[in-house]
C-alpha cells in the first residue's frame, strides 16, 4: 500500500508526515484514512505522550484537497466527503495529547483548517495560509466554523469570501502562528516545544483538552449538519466541477509556460 503518510518517534514524541510532495501533499481519500489511523496510533500509545504533524519537501505543509478527486464528485460523494472529513477531524479532537503543526510551508484550504485544529503552530517566515476553496468552486463549511472559534467572525468573513492567502507575519500578528522561526529550525522549535508539553501533567493536559472539545462540540457537529446539505447542493449544482476543470487547466498551462 502506498505510505501517504509517514509516522516516526522521537522518545516521547510522535511525528506523522504527509507524504505526497510531488502535488504539495493534497490529499485524497487513501491519505486522510491513513492520517486517522496514525492519530489513532499515536492517542493509543502511552508511551508518545505529544505529536507533531508536519508536510514532507520544503514547499508545502499541504495545498488542501486534492482536487483531481473532487472534480468527479456528484452530489453523493459529496456527502460521503463531509463524512470522511468528520472522520478526520474527530479524530483530532479528541486526542488527549498535545499536538503541534510544524509548518513547514502553505497551509491552505482543508489543510489551514487543519492547522487551526491543532494545539499550537510553528512556522517560517515562507509559510501561507488561507482558504481559497472559492477560487476552485468549493463551499466551505467546516473551514468557516473552524476559521471562526480561531480569529473571529470578520477575519473568517474576509478568508472566505476573498480567497486570500495570509503571509507569515500577518497569521502571526493575529495569533494562527504561535513562533516564527527560520525555515531550517521549523522542526526543531516544534520538538522543543512538543517536549516541553510531554512533561506537562498527563490528567491535567487530557482533562484541559477535553474541556476545549466541550467547548466547541455544538458548533462542530453544526458545521457537519450543514457541509452534508450544503455540498449536496453544491455538487448537485455542477458548479464545482466546472470551476475545478478551469483551475486545473490554468495551472497545467502557467506550468507549461
Amino acid at each position: 500500500m502506498d505510505r501517504f503518510i509517514l509516522t516516526a518517534r522521537h522518545g516521547e514524541v510522535g511525528v506523522i508526515t504527509l507524504n505526497r510532495p510531488q502535488i504539495l501533499n493534497a490529499w485524497h481519500s487513501a491519505m486522510r484514512k491513513q492520517l486517522v489511523e496514525a492519530f489513532e496510533a499515536f492517542e493509543k500509545d502511552e508511551a508518545i505522550r505529544a505529536i507533531i504533524l508536519t508536510g514532507a519537501g520544503d514547499r508545502a505543509f499541504s495545498a488542501g484537497q486534492d482536487l483531481n478527486e473532487t472534480k468527479t464528485f456528484d452530489a453523493e460523494r459529496g456527502k460521503e466527503w463531509v463524512g470522511e472529513w468528520e472522520r478526520l477531524y474527530e479524530a483530532m479532537r479528541s486526542l488527549s495529547k498535545p499536538l503541534i503543526a510544524a509548518l513547514n510551508g502553505v497551509a491552505a484550504g482543508s489543510a489551514f483548517q487543519v492547522a487551526l485544529l491543532c494545539d499550537f503552530r510553528i512556522g517560517h517566515p515562507g509559510v501561507r495560509m488561507g482558504q481559497p476553496e472559492i477560487n476552485s468552486g468549493i463551499a466551505s463549511t467546516t473551514g468557516p466554523w473552524i476559521m471562526r472559534e480561531i480569529i473571529g467572525l470578520a477575519r473568517t468573513i474576509d478568508l472566505t469570501l476573498s480567497g486570500r492567502l495570509m503571509e507569515s507575519d500577518e497569521c502571526h500578528s493575529i495569533g494562527i502562528i504561535n513562533r516564527i522561526v527560520p525555515q531550517d529550525r521549523v522542526m526543531d522549535e516544534a520538538l522543543t516545544l512538543a517536549r516541553e508539553l510531554a512533561a506537562k501533567p498527563p490528567v491535567a493536559m487530557r482533562l484541559d483538552k477535553q474541556r476545549f472539545r466541550e467547548m466547541t462540540e455544538a458548533g462542530f457537529r453544526d458545521c457537519l449538519e450543514a457541509g452534508v446539505r450544503i455540498q449536496r447542493e453544491a455538487y448537485a449544482s455542477g458548479e464545482p466541477a466546472r470551476m475545478m476543470e478551469l483551475f486545473l487547466s490554468e495551472r497545467a498551462a502557467r506550468k507549461a509556460g
